[in-house]
């Protein structure tokens, strides 16, 4: 099978497509045939070794010390199911599913293996692959971070990188959950990010932004690169700061993607594409990404 290998830590050159053996699946495991995968931040994250100068050498140790040991990065992969290990009871071949594989990765190639018990389940009746691949890196990371911010119980939040793959599904999960949200994003997002439900706007780019902002029950930095000393002085009493930098990473559930298909089918929540790309081009997918100014999802196109 052809599949896109990461053979160095670095640029987005250190892609090679290559031809592989295709995988087999053990007794409970899907074979999924990847119709469509994403470029996401673990993605970037591992490519680059982007993580802080003391958490390179622990990085190389559990990730492989000279280039990831896992090879075929993606975080995500929505495809169909070809074949199924013995004791696989909830999926049977023919099946269109999509998956959050985490550290696991795997979505860079024709074909993968997913153990039935992880994040996976069956594509919303009316996605389309390339929407399926674009829903569960930013919904199940709005999802663990707003909950534990108690999104429920608040009357408003005020969400950072409102147009990002996760700050654009945050902002429509809020407004499902009842929230009067504030977003913050690029002057060029702004009529998105309204699109997507957001009552106000707030341009960064502009000068002196940050003195249009009040206080919200709810602050969540959805991308990771707002001063963290800045966002808290705009956490109301007994409010609650969510980032998607330095607090952990988010959760892996099955019920968080059936909770996203419901969204999904009943028109509250539409996935933000940016762009698609070929496996063959995943060296300019990656490159894109790296200049910072994808807004939601860059997909990348399998079969």
């Amino acid at each position: 099978m052809k599949a896109a290998i990461c053979t160095a830590y670095g640029g987005p050159e250190v892609f090679v497509i290559k031809e592989v053996d295709r995988p087999k699946p053990k007794s409970n495991e899907l074979l999924i045939q990847v119709h469509a995968s994403a470029v996401h931040s673990g993605d970037r994250r591992l490519r680059a070794l982007d993580v802080p100068a003391l958490g390179k050498l622990p990085m190389r140790m559990v990730m492989g010390f000279k280039a990831p040991r896992q090879p075929i990065l993606g975080v995500v992969l929505a495809g169909i199911v070809v074949e199924t290990g013995k004791s696989v009871k909830n999926f049977q071949v023919g099946d269109n599913v999509y998956t959050l594989t985490g550290m696991r990765f795997g979505g860079y190639a024709e074909f993968a293996c997913v153990n039935e018990s992880k994040c996976v389940v069956k594509m919303p009746e009316h996605a389309s692959f390339i929407e399926a691949a674009a829903l569960p890196f930013g919904g199940t990371t709005s999802l663990h971070f707003l909950r534990k911010a108690h999104i429920e119980r608040a009357k408003n939040v005020l969400i950072y990188g409102g147009a990002g793959a996760v700050g654009s599904t945050a902002v429509q999960i809020a407004k499902h959950f009842g929230v009067h949200v504030t977003a913050v994003c690029h002057e060029r997002n702004v009529e998105l990010v309204k699109r997507l439900g957001a009552d106000v706007v707030i341009d960064y780019s502009k000068e002196g932004y940050d003195r249009e902002l009040g206080t919200y029950d709810v602050v969540f930095d959805a991308s990771g690169k707002i001063e963290k000393r800045l966002a808290r002085k705009h956490v109301a009493e007994n409010g609650s700061f969510r980032s998607v930098a330095g607090q952990g990473p988010a959760s892996e559930r099955k019920e968080d993607l059936m909770f996203l298909n419901e969204l999904f089918e009943s028109g509250a929540l539409q996935p933000v594409i940016d762009s698609v790309y070929p496996l063959d081009e995943i060296v300019e997918a990656h490159r894109y990404v790296d200049r910072g100014k994808k807004v939601g999802n860059v997909i990348v196109s399998i079969q």
